[in-house]
């Protein structure tokens, strides 16, 4: 059987089908997560430790962090980085000044689930895009700067001081130490950073199927039409603004369209961020998956704008 290949045909597919099969077994099944018995198992362990299971990814994940950068690669990496968390804070800033219901603002979205969606970059995308269409292999490296934007820090540090949130200091520091540690690691010993630079794949399906077990399907319809929503409005305004960005930067806009996309970890964000905001506890579930939807529809869309562009940028070259 081929279930990989498979699973690998779907957009986003190592994070949305156990995702999926995570929330059947919520929906159908939703007594077993009060058994005593599968309380104190494995089976409910990796059900309920999204907490372990993400901490586990975030410190592979940082362990692909390279703190050394060429001039080239650092201004490439930080202008699109400041870009996309500079317009996700001026997002957050107008969420907080038109609307009084954060956590129900227009077709069923929160406040969390946009900050979520538009602060971080599919990196992989990203990678790929440039490696095909870039000038230069600098433009790849620039996401090792874009990475930053992985996991909730951004996230809540974009929430609490646009004053959609309220966190305690400590909370900053824990949920960016596992981070850190892995970059600490990867950057002291790079067979550290190759040995745990392949746990992301692993981890990806497993923190995504304790996510999906906390999630009822019963709002699948409505979060998913939302998410759509999400994912294009994250390509278009994220886009738009990389795209000049890159321009002003001495880039032809490909870097910023190729940008302009919503990590698969972002799926992760609410859950995570609910944790220690309770405030967004009830609408974490539905959050999530908006941002999974957001993800698969700016992994179809941002390769096909940012391939077009390209195309239009060397047919110029050729008339010139």
């Amino acid at each position: 059987m081929r279930i990989k290949a498979a699973i690998d045909k779907v957009p986003g597919g190592m994070m949305l089908i156990p995702l999926l099969i995570g929330a059947l077994i919520r929906t159908f099944l939703p007594g077993i997560f009060e058994l005593p018995e599968f309380k104190s198992s494995f089976t409910g362990g990796l059900l309920t430790g999204t907490s372990a299971l993400l901490a586990a990814f975030y410190i592979c994940l940082g362990s692909t962090i390279r703190f050394q950068a060429t001039g080239y690669i650092l201004k490439k990496g930080v202008s699109l980085w400041v870009g996309k968390i500079g317009t996700t804070f001026l997002i957050a800033l107008l969420i907080k000044a038109i609307f009084p219901d954060q956590n129900h603002l227009f077709l069923g979205l929160s406040a969390l689930a946009i900050i979520a969606a538009f602060s971080d970059t599919n990196g992989g995308l990203y990678m790929a895009l440039m490696g095909q269409l870039g000038k230069k292999a600098e433009d790849v490296a620039a996401y090792s700067i874009m990475s930053l934007e992985s996991g909730p820090f951004f996230t809540m540090l974009i929430l609490g001081v646009a004053g959609l949130a309220s966190f305690p200091l400590l909370a900053f520091v824990f949920a960016i130490l596992p981070l850190l540690l892995g970059m600490i690691l990867g950057n002291l010993d790079e067979k550290m950073r190759e040995f745990l630079s392949k746990g992301q794949d692993v981890i990806i399906p497993l923190f995504s199927l304790a996510i999906g077990a906390g999630i009822n399907l019963t709002n699948v319809v409505k979060a998913g039409f939302s998410g759509v929503i999400l994912g294009v409005a994250v390509v278009v305004v994220t886009g738009l603004v990389l795209f000049i960005i890159d321009r002003i930067t001495g880039g032809n806009g490909v870097a910023g369209i190729a940008a302009s996309s919503t990590a698969g970890n972002a799926a992760a964000v609410p859950m995570a961020v609910a944790a220690v905001y309770t405030g967004y506890s009830e609408i974490a579930a539905t959050a999530t998956l908006q941002v999974t939807a957001a993800v698969i529809v700016t992994a179809i869309f941002t390769p096909l704008i940012t391939t077009w562009y390209a195309k239009r940028v060397e047919q110029r070259k050729a008339t010139v």
